[in-house]
């Protein structure tokens, strides 16, 4: 599973780095990013660290820092997407462990 997550994290850091970011760029990010947080709360299982990076795109975009903002906006979407892996991952091994 942290597998996972860390190359979640890794391809969504490295998508942004070729380029500058637009704000087109950092729009689409930050609504994915709010999105599939949005589906991680519906299971139940946000992370607070997903919050925190949208937080902390918002805040560098309203800075001017669109490449940073971009950057965060993705991570913050590789954070929502590995929480939902995880809550749906969990909702099926709990049937294949062994009750003692």
């Amino acid at each position: 599973m942290k597998k996972i997550v860390f190359a979640m994290m890794v391809s969504a850091v490295c998508a942004g780095s070729a380029r500058a970011a637009s704000e087109a760029d950092y729009l689409a990010a930050v609504a994915a990013a709010e999105s599939a947080n949005k589906e991680a709360g519906r299971l139940r299982n946000q992370w607070t660290v997903t919050q925190a990076a949208i937080n902390a795109a918002k805040k560098a975009a309203e800075s001017g820092n669109l490449d940073q903002a971009l950057k965060s906006a993705q991570e913050a979407e590789a954070l929502a997407k590995a929480s939902i892996v995880q809550a749906t991952s969990e909702k099926q091994r709990w049937k294949e462990m062994e009750i003692r």
